[in-house]
């Protein structure tokens, strides 16, 4: 069962068959060699109860919120304030990005729409200060990766929903790790830009005046993101109300901002059906392959088969880190993790790990997965925004925050109260 998976797996990637597309050919493969019983009869039923699940109502409502925040000029109001207060840092402008990306990332539930949008604002600055290319591209496409990480976040939403974990602790583990990756991204510039001054570009001239003058141009995100995370925990708004709080708040700053018109919005809600649609899609075709896997007795075998092995709980996470990290290069994340958690969970539950703690690792396993070549979704957005030259300067600026990701999966393996701490204490 495992290899014929593999192949129709591999031959469906190979053809670049959609995501969505190829899950449901791979489950209705598998049914069709597998199952005595005609399995392809639940795609309806499984179709309804993903998507009349009501935790998941809060993803079009993030989508949503990343969408109007890019169409109101916020994005670009913030990075200009960033550009102010980073410049004295070696890198400048690359930390901006970065910090940036972290900022948005607290308003926004994608790293794709995180990667966009400050990719949009940020990349006329590489020539214009003469920024080593890769590298600033580099920063993009891993500060990106964060709109996953730091709360709200929509594979988050997705983990608690596949492993019934509260959400909004999974939103609370989030930020230390996140802010701490964040700072690790830095501290990777800031390392190869000492080495070579040159990467680093020329400094950006400033004053104090300019940088107080463009203090309330970062003060949009910090509201929208006490309206989504801080409504939760003074017991306001369940997980998928905040979702709603935070697009009203998103519409108030594009009103204050004078960019609230019909327009904007209609592009805002086509944006927003789009990328729904194909999230749902992906979940639909991703809960049909687990009900056939799960049928045919693959689940199963597979649990079997690791509890044979005799692995430690270490040596058990050294293994899913690799087979997460290897499997990151050829499938898109979300689908991956519909498809994968279900199975690993349960596995690592019982070796004794905090459902909490495993949600977040999978989360920047999947943030790692979005800049590892060959499928790397964010290489793929920066590069689009870039418009020339080749995708292998992008995949080599973003090497050594692949290289940090790894560094940060070590060091939550080693005090994983990095994520369960601030969740522990406001449980308490």
């Amino acid at each position: 069962m495992i290899w014929a998976a593999l192949v129709i797996l591999i031959v469906v990637l190979a053809v670049a068959v959609p995501v969505a597309a190829g899950l449901g050919i791979l489950g209705l493969g598998l049914s069709e060699l597998f199952s005595k019983l005609p399995l392809s009869l639940a795609m309806g039923e499984m179709a309804w109860g993903t998507s009349n699940n009501f935790l998941l109502v809060a993803i079009p409502f993030f989508v949503l919120l990343g969408e109007i925040l890019l169409r109101s000029g916020m994005a670009e109001r913030m990075y200009n304030a960033l550009v102010l207060w980073m410049p004295w840092l070696p890198g400048g402008l690359m930390h901006s990005n970065i910090a940036a990306c972290a900022m948005f990332a607290a308003t926004s539930g994608s790293s794709v729409a995180t990667a966009a949008t400050i990719g949009t604002v940020a990349m006329d600055e590489i020539e214009k200060h003469g920024y080593s290319e890769r590298l600033f591209l580099g920063t993009i496409a891993a500060g990106g990766t964060l709109g996953i990480l730091i709360p709200p976040s929509i594979n988050m939403i997705v983990y608690g929903v596949l492993t019934d974990t509260s959400i909004p602790k999974l939103y609370l583990a989030g930020i230390i790790p996140g802010l701490l990756l964040a700072g690790l991204f830095s501290l990777t510039v800031l390392i190869f830009c000492l080495a070579r001054p040159a990467l680093g570009g020329r400094r950006v001239a400033t004053s104090w005046d300019a940088r107080i003058r463009a203090l309330p141009d970062l003060l949009p995100p910090l509201v929208i993101f006490l309206a989504v995370i801080g409504s939760i925990y003074a017991g306001w708004a369940t997980a998928t109300e905040s979702a709603a709080l935070g697009v009203i708040a998103a519409l108030g700053v594009a009103a204050w901002r004078g960019r609230l018109t019909p327009r904007m919005l209609l592009q805002a809600f086509e944006g927003t059906m789009r990328t729904t649609a194909m999230i749902m899609a992906i979940l639909i075709a991703a809960y049909f392959l687990n009900f056939v896997i799960t049928s045919i007795g693959l689940t199963g075998q597979i649990n079997r088969y690791i509890t044979s092995l005799g692995l430690t709980p270490v040596e058990l996470l050294v293994v899913v880190v690799i087979f997460y990290f290897i499997l990151g290069m050829f499938m898109e994340t979300l689908s991956m993790m519909v498809a994968t958690v279900p199975i690993i969970a349960p596995i690592m539950f019982k070796a004794g790990y905090d459902p909490i703690w495993f949600g977040i690792l999978v989360v920047i396993l999947m943030e790692l997965a979005m800049i590892t070549p060959p499928v790397g979704i964010n290489l793929y957005v920066v590069q689009g925004l870039r418009q020339r030259g080749k995708i292998d300067d992008v995949i080599i600026g973003s090497a050594p925050f692949v290289v940090t990701m790894l560094v940060m999966i070590a060091i939550l393996s080693l005090w994983p109260g990095i994520a369960l701490w601030l969740a522990r204490a406001v449980s308490n």
